[in-house]
């Protein structure tokens, strides 16, 4: 609790939002409509950025522990949606030169598939379950991205349900531990995904730029790209807090 000038309690202010890099795939790909693909290359300088600067990559579990406690202006979370199979011999291998974390969202409903909502994109494979928990066992924190990849805000209730419930528990069986985070598909919520995803017991959910809906479970993100150099870096970091809501409970 915060105490005001004559001592009284006050309800503590909400702090700045996080500052967590999005990234999808981690490939040689010149051939990429939706701008998701970055090279191993840049991955590597975009990261080696943050670390001469003395921050440190992580889960989206630890950034958040780390601000519960007060902690964490040196920490950048770190997730990688969709569970393309690139990451494990890709993106990975940049992580642990670092020694920094991530969080991966999957998608239980399409074990090794593919990108098959990304019309005109080229088709990317998708993290098996054998991928999965070798991501888990290197000390990659697993999310769950729905079941398999819909835009949450146009399902009825029932699908809702399924994709937020059933993934969660499919992923529980798959590493046989607790999952607590969710990402939106798309990156599109509203109120009534939000409660969902609450309830579903979930401790937190990503999304993109969740506007008035800014909280624990709609934090906004940072896409970050192929194109995002030294320079760009440095104005997304340094303009994150002015561009994005505080987030009440961090």
């Amino acid at each position: 609790m915060a105490v005001d000038s004559a001592g009284a309690r006050t309800a503590p202010r909400p702090g700045p939002a996080p500052w967590v890099a999005m990234y999808h795939s981690v490939t040689d790909c010149p051939d990429d409509p939706y701008r998701i693909t970055v090279t191993p290359d840049r991955l590597e300088r975009q990261l080696r950025w943050l670390a001469v600067r003395g921050v440190r990559g992580v889960s989206m579990a630890e950034l958040l522990a780390a601000r519960a406690r007060g902690e964490g202006r040196r920490l950048a979370g770190l997730t990688f949606d969709d569970g393309y199979a690139d990451f494990v011999d890709q993106a990975l291998p940049v992580l642990r030169r670092l020694d920094f974390g991530a969080t991966l969202f999957v998608l239980p409903g399409r074990l090794g598939g593919d990108n098959a909502w990304d019309p005109l994109g080229p088709r990317k494979p998708l993290l098996s379950a054998d991928g999965i928990r070798r991501a888990a066992r290197a000390g990659i924190e697993i999310g769950s991205h729905g079941l398999t990849h819909v835009d949450l805000t146009t399902e009825d209730d029932l699908r809702l349900k399924a994709e937020v419930v059933e993934s969660r528990a499919a992923l529980e069986d798959l590493l046989g531990a607790p999952v607590n985070g969710f990402c939106y598909p798309y990156g599109t919520l509203d109120r009534r995904t939000v409660e969902a995803v609450r309830s579903a017991g979930y401790r937190y959910a990503c999304a993109i730029d969740p506007g008035p809906l800014t909280g624990p479970f709609a934090l906004p993100r940072l896409h970050i790209g192929q194109n995002d150099d030294a320079v760009r870096l440095f104005l997304k970091y340094r303009l994150h807090r002015l561009r994005r809501r505080p987030v009440k409970g961090l």
